[in-house]
């Protein structure tokens, strides 16, 4: 019994085989170019998401000393406006940071140095060790790793 032979008895079968085998490669395809789209997209949302944030921060000037590195807070104490803004900027980094733990997100190039940066700052530094003890843990290592990260 030669292939010519089982083919003929068993084409249909062969065929179905085949159908499901592409079906599935495509289907694979589709997923992966569907979840690049997904990640894209989300990267748009976050970026966005950063810029109105920083945009606020621009637009008002009574939070100019968030990023002054020499504030001095034994001379004038953190303001309630500092303090929501750093809160925000903590809670966008926290969305980022999971976004990008369950794989939402590409890649964020540049983001520890960013966060080493934000926090060693006087006032997200101090703001950070008021507010850490209400983060989820791991969350709060990462913002410790990049802290300690050269």
């Amino acid at each position: 019994m030669g292939f010519s032979v089982w083919f003929a008895d068993n084409w249909f079968i062969f065929l179905q085989s085949v159908a499901i085998t592409a079906g599935l490669f495509f289907t694979a395809v589709a997923k992966r170019s569907e979840t690049k789209m997904r990640r894209v997209a989300n990267l748009l949302a976050i970026t966005e998401s950063h810029q109105k944030l920083w945009t606020e921060f621009y637009r008002r000037p009574e939070l100019k000393r968030v990023l002054d590195e020499h504030a001095d807070l034994r001379q004038q104490e953190i303001t309630r406006e500092e303090e929501i803004f750093v809160n925000l900027v903590v809670l966008h980094l926290n969305s980022a940071y999971y976004a990008h733990k369950m794989g939402l997100v590409f890649k964020l190039e540049g983001l520890r140095r960013d966060v080493a940066w934000f926090f060693s700052l006087p006032i997200p530094q101090m703001l950070w060790e008021r507010s850490k003890i209400l983060q989820n843990d791991d969350f709060v290592a990462f913002v410790e790793m990049c802290r300690n990260w050269k």
